[in-house]
């Protein structure tokens, strides 16, 4: 991997850099950092992750993202964007805040946008998602608007979603895989390799602007398919256990104390997916990173603690 001298590239701003599920955010400054470009991290809070940012040589700013003077401050003599907020009840206003700052500062190379992959079966009309799915496609339609140089980012469901984490939970307790999912398949996409995708956005951002990939692992596979791959990785039996939707929600999921808005997100998802609406498959990672996609196994190898007591 070539290194950039970091005199002939603008600080690229990161926002949500000290996020949580799958840390892409902090991913993404770290592959930026050891390509040697110039990174500027926006963060919440000051804490042990802003001081861990801070390690890989980049700037850390604080500030809230629902903030124009805080937005504005964290752009200030940037070159270019992405913007990734974790699930919360202020996504919408947060994201069209980045977008009216980043539309009036007027000098950015790239805006890159984090979306999800349910937003492109949507429309004007669409009902069944779940509020924040409805905040990334409105979000969509106002940078569609913005004239931005907008690159967007749209990943299936994460690997580390708690939708997962908490499915996989059972495999170290009883062998088997609790999800209310039914025969109906999916295609989680890694964490890593979704950070993979905005990485290479960022360092070179010209042939990607105006384009939309859609971010899935490997296969789609119902989860008994994937519970015998576990079964394979691990070398001990692995099955799937198919629960009904509300008993999963009452009895896994609400027991995470999760906010309201989270909530309501993980839970719309898992009765997405028992309609067969995460069926799907798309080449996003290799289209922009040349390598595939990493899949279940590489994921049970990388964290064995979650299959184990």
């Amino acid at each position: 991997m070539d290194r950039v001298p970091e005199v002939s590239v603008l600080p690229i701003l990161v926002t949500g850099a000290a996020g949580s599920i799958g840390a892409v955010g902090r991913s993404v400054v770290e592959g930026l950092r050891q390509r040697g470009l110039p990174v500027r991290a926006m963060v919440r809070r000051e804490d042990e992750r802003a001081e861990a940012l801070r390690a890989t040589g980049c700037e850390v700013v604080v500030g809230d993202l629902t903030r124009t003077g805080d937005v504005a401050n964290a752009l200030a003599g940037c070159g270019r964007m992405y913007f990734g907020v974790g699930v919360s009840a202020q996504y919408l206003e947060a994201a069209v805040t980045a977008a009216a700052v980043a539309r009036e500062y007027g000098r950015l190379e790239v805006f890159a946008n984090m979306s999800q992959l349910t937003v492109s079966e949507m429309d004007l009309t669409s009902t069944s998602e779940s509020v924040q799915q409805r905040q990334h496609w409105l979000v969509e339609q106002v940078l569609g608007w913005s004239g931005l140089p907008v690159v967007r980012i749209r990943p299936t469901v994460f690997m580390e979603n708690p939708l997962f984490r908490v499915g996989f939970a059972s495999i170290a307790k009883n062998g088997s895989i609790r999800l209310p999912f039914g025969r109906a398949k999916t295609s989680p996409v890694a964490a890593r390799d979704v950070a993979a995708v905005v990485q290479e956005i960022l360092a070179d951002p010209a042939p990607h602007i105006g384009r939309t990939y859609e971010l899935t692992g490997p296969c789609s596979q119902d989860v008994a398919a994937m519970a015998e791959e576990v079964s394979a990785t691990l070398g001990r039996p692995v099955s799937y256990t198919d629960v009904p939707l509300q008993e999963w929600i009452d009895d896994d999921l609400r027991p995470l104390g999760l906010p309201e808005h989270a909530f309501q997100h993980i839970s719309t998802m898992a009765r997405l997916h028992a309609e067969d609406r995460y069926d799907r498959k798309a080449d996003g990672v290799e289209q922009v990173t040349g390598r595939p996609p990493s899949g279940v196994a590489e994921y049970v190898r990388e964290n064995p603690s979650l299959f184990s007591l």
